[in-house]
């Protein structure tokens, strides 16, 4: 006897609402037809459904995504960095507090207190056959981020891997939730082909019909809420065997539209603004921003970075800056439209000669019109690199804060925590840090005005 299984998963919305009601319309035809057939269906998201830069996220603290997913009739997910290091812990322990989904995540645990009743390894399906489906999800390892917000985050692949040897002969099938990224997913693969599907995610990354690998069936379904991933198995109860897996990605922009998309995006971010529209400052002038250049709103958020880390430089990238810091009454909403990256601050520890070494890579003439995607960032472009306390002499010498550089003395330099990931300054990967956590940017500088002289 074969039966017919769909399993249709979602990754990385990073709360981009604009497709969501036609992909959950879509979604929910699809398996009313499928239950029409006899066929059972499940609905799956791969983590990263939130985003902190949208203001209804923002507002709400994840929970406004949550209550979507619930009324959408998700029935397994996973949490991604965005969910996992861009909320506190008493946050994130609240976040699915009123899930109607099972959360699976096997490789974080508090590290003092207990774990929230919803966080779980694993969970089981089952159809009405009888077919039992081990879902398994786990989360990218950002173990320094993880670590200050009260998390151990264990080696994704060597988590799954002990839960497939445990669920392996208890099971018919077993899937994994991956937001761990296409490599890890491809290791993983040839790793531990007892896993009969890896849905991924975290890099973005889409394969149209899948990709297989060592026998193991990989997805992606890009970002943004642009695909919907529905994966078929057939599964023969004859002789407990999956006969066929099949993979497709629908584009959501080519689907049909639904009446009132424009307005519930809107209303989300309605709701959002009035949540965060109470005026927390009053400005005595307006602070104008430059992407190119140094600006008094950039001079005005250095003071900020160095009154918070006592560090004894500080480099930014201009591009952070989205709008101006206007004169009057400031709010928790105005200063998001001005920084909303789900952005850190750290201070890494550097020689004089390390700092001098990093000067001059900042002065690469193609940063400041790169537009860049991801690590935080959630600008239009990139911008100049800022530096504050550091000075290059014509003769070429470097001077902190007036003083001439010790090459050999170690300094602070207070940045932000999308330079830490190797991609601009390759050395500043593997240099002592400190993360500043759970505020965000914006939550800093807006300390820092309310406070100020």
């Amino acid at each position: 006897m074969l039966e017919k299984i769909h399993l249709f998963h979602t990754n990385d919305l990073h709360s981009h609402f604009e497709y969501w009601l036609r992909m959950q319309v879509y979604i929910k035809e699809q398996r009313l037809i499928c239950a029409g057939r006899g066929e059972p269906s499940f609905l799956l998201d791969v983590g990263d459904h939130m985003d902190r830069s949208n203001v209804y996220t923002e507002a709400t603290l994840g929970k406004g995504n949550v209550r979507l997913l619930n009324e959408a009739g998700y029935d397994v997910v996973t949490i991604g960095n965005n969910e996992g290091i861009t909320l506190s812990y008493e946050e994130l322990c609240a976040l699915y507090e009123d899930a109607a989904f099972d959360v699976v995540v096997a490789n974080i645990n508090a590290i003092n207190g207990e774990n929230p009743a919803w966080l779980k390894p694993y969970t089981i399906l089952q159809t009405k056959l009888g077919t039992t489906i081990a879902v398994i999800g786990a989360t990218a390892q950002f173990d320094a981020f993880y670590r200050t917000l009260n998390w151990e985050v264990t080696e994704p692949r060597a988590a799954i891997i002990l839960l497939v040897q445990k669920l392996r002969a208890q099971v018919d099938i077993i899937v994994c939730l991956s937001h761990l990224g296409i490599t890890d997913d491809e290791l993983l693969a040839k790793e531990c082909p007892d896993i009969d599907v890896i849905f991924g995610a975290h890099t973005h990354h889409k394969f149209p019909q899948g990709k297989w690998e060592n026998g193991v069936l990989l997805t992606g379904g890009g970002k943004f809420g642009q695909y919907t991933g529905h994966t078929t198995i057939t599964y023969n109860h004859t002789n407990k065997s999956i006969v066929s897996l099949k993979e497709e990605l629908i584009e959501n922009g080519m689907l049909a539209t639904v009446q009132g998309e424009d307005d519930f995006v809107y209303h989300l971010a309605k709701e959002g603004r009035e949540i965060l529209n109470t005026p927390v400052i009053r400005m005595t002038k307006t602070y104008y921003k430059e992407w190119f250049h140094y600006s008094p709103l950039s001079d005005l958020f250095a003071r900020s970075i160095w009154a918070y880390t006592n560090a004894d430089c500080v480099m930014f990238n201009a591009g952070i800056f989205l709008d101006n810091l206007q004169q009057g009454y400031t709010s928790a909403y105005d200063l998001h439209k001005i920084l909303p990256h789900p952005i850190n601050l750290c201070t890494i520890e550097l020689t004089g000669a390390e700092l001098k070494e990093m000067y001059l890579q900042a002065q690469n003439e193609d940063w400041p019109e790169l537009q860049l995607k991801g690590l935080g960032f959630r600008g239009i472009v990139f911008g100049k690199v800022l530096l504050y306390g550091i000075k290059f002499t014509k003769q070429r010498e470097l001077l902190i804060n007036g003083k001439r550089a010790d090459m050999q003395k170690t300094y602070t330099l207070a940045t932000l925590d999308l330079f830490t990931f190797g991609y601009f300054f390759p050395s500043f990967k593997y240099a002592k840090k400190h993360y500043y956590l759970p505020a965000f940017l914006r939550d800093i500088f807006m300390a820092y005005l309310q406070n100020r002289p």
